[in-house]
């Protein structure tokens, strides 16, 4: 890709490439230090190592930048037994030549501050400068049960997305519809979605160094459907604790879509499925409306989409704003659909949630 942004990409891959080492080294163990958080969802030594790897990486190459991620450090600072095993996981790069361009924090002391810078950074409205946002294991559940996840690494600009640079390391290059948590890759390789704001989507595999001869490929813009019979969901159903089910399926029926969509539950890769058109359109409702989605699952890889055609907003038509904070709480839900059709989508799911008697969500 010749764009601006040429060495943040180089940076980006290597350090997913390095990250991704870290990710399989505990997926081929039965201990994997899981944690359940405040809000239920899961947390691992991979999750903690893996984002201070990018954080050192992208900071010792961009030292002006700041940052937003998952993970914080309180665990790990109350937990001696659980701080060594990630700095050990970290460890493990010291002597990996291959990838030179990352960098690992000097101690364990100076990890754990660079897991807060993005435990406690901001994204920032237009004013911001330049904010790398990280989700170090994007379906960590499955991750865990040895399936499918991301590796999510975006840069934004006074709030915008400007870059997405995503490892899939279960997910290969020529990936078919449909994908689910247990499509595998049966070279081993996995694959690496990247896209700047302007320059389009593309995809290459996952393993191999800047100085190899990478079979790059751009997705051509694909999103064009003009009829609701030419509409591909992805989207996770039957997650009752956060969605609306019934809304999700008589949207569906409404429009004429037999598939109700997927079980990934990784946010990130459904955002890739749509990028590289294995599919075009995905709708959310929080059935809560103090529900939101949370910027290290959407920002970036949202861009991998838009860039081949498509549109998102939330289920009222609004914009998705990504410099509101940490939660996305300017929006409720998402409806993305290509761009010819995402008024007639956005138009059934709006008359849906009104039948449901839930009206209010629209706000």
């Amino acid at each position: 890709m010749d764009s601006p942004y040429s060495r943040e990409l180089e940076v980006a891959i290597g350090a997913i490439q390095s990250a991704t080492k870290l990710s399989q080294a505990i997926t081929s163990v039965d201990d994997k230090g899981v944690l359940e958080k405040s809000d239920l969802s899961p947390v691992t030594i991979a999750d903690f190592a893996i984002q201070a790897l990018l954080t050192a990486t992208v900071h010792h190459a961009f030292p002006g930048d700041k940052f937003v991620g998952e993970e914080s450090s309180g665990d790990l600072r109350n937990n001696p037994a659980l701080l060594d095993r990630v700095w050990q996981l970290l460890r493990r790069l010291e002597d990996d030549e291959a990838q030179s361009l990352c960098k690992l924090p000097t101690s364990p002391e100076q990890m754990c501050e660079m897991i807060d810078w993005c435990g406690f950074g901001e994204p920032g409205g237009s004013a911001a400068g330049r904010v790398w946002v990280f989700d170090p294991i994007d379906g960590t559940k499955t991750f865990v049960r040895r399936e499918a996840y991301a590796i999510n690494v975006a840069l934004l600009e006074g709030g915008k997305q400007v870059l997405s640079v995503v490892g899939c390391p279960t997910l290969p290059v020529d990936a078919e519809f449909p994908i689910t948590n247990t499509t595998a890759d049966p070279t081993g390789q996995g694959s690496i979605l990247f896209a700047a704001r302007g320059y389009g989507t593309y995809i290459r595999p996952l393993v191999g160094s800047p100085s190899d001869e990478i079979e790059v490929r751009r997705v051509e813009p694909h999103a064009e459907a003009e009829t609701s019979q030419e509409l591909r969901p992805v989207s996770c159903y039957s997650m009752v604790d956060s969605g609306i089910d019934d809304a999700h399926k008589l949207a569906m029926q409404r429009l004429g879509i037999n598939s109700l969509g997927c079980d990934l539950l990784s946010w990130v890769l459904r955002w890739a499925a749509l990028g590289l058109g294995l599919a075009n359109m995905t709708v959310w409702i929080y059935k809560d409306p103090r529900r939101s989605g949370k910027i290290w699952d959407h920002a970036g890889a949202m861009l991998l989409f838009e860039e081949v055609g498509g549109k998102i907003t939330d289920i009222s038509g609004k914009d998705i704003d990504l410099g509101v904070g940490r939660k996305m709480t300017a929006n409720n839900g998402f409806v993305a659909a290509p761009k010819v059709m995402h008024a007639a989508v956005l138009d059934t799911v709006q008359e849906i949630i009104r039948e449901c008697g839930k009206g209010h969500l629209l706000g």
